[in-house]
Formats: structure tokens, C-alpha cells, sequence
């Protein structure tokens, strides 16, 4: 009797748990992607990479702070 108890009540508790809504980053707060849209667009090439990597940061950084003044 107490097994089935305990059964059901540790089912309920995670199906409860996977209905709550999990609260997910707000894409402002989300990282750029720079290093794998890097390493995507220059696989062999880390001089390459990194360059690009700074130019995709800083028009990121741009980004942000212009859709955060609005």
C-alpha cells in the first residue's frame, strides 16, 4: 500500500515539475554566438577566426546597446 503511495505521489511530483513553465534567458542576455558562427565560417583558420570574431563581438555590442536604448 505504501509503495503504491509512494509511486503516485513521486509520478505527481514530476509531472507537476515538468509543467511549470522553466524560465529561459531573455535574448538580450543571451551570448552573441561569435565563437561558433567563427568557427563555422573559418574552420581551419584561427588567425582568421579570431579577427572575425572581435568584428562580430563588437557589431553585437553595437546591437545590444541600441536595442537597449530603445
Amino acid at each position: 500500500m505504501w509503495k503504491k503511495v509512494l509511486l503516485v505521489s513521486a509520478v505527481t511530483g514530476l509531472l507537476a515539475g515538468a509543467a511549470i513553465p522553466i524560465q529561459s534567458t531573455p535574448a538580450d542576455a543571451a551570448h552573441s554566438g561569435c565563437f561558433k558562427a567563427a568557427k563555422a565560417k573559418f574552420p581551419g583558420d584561427r588567425k582568421a577566426r579570431k579577427q572575425w570574431r572581435h568584428y562580430c563581438k563588437g557589431q553585437w555590442k553595437i546591437y545590444k546597446a541600441h536595442k537597449g536604448a530603445s
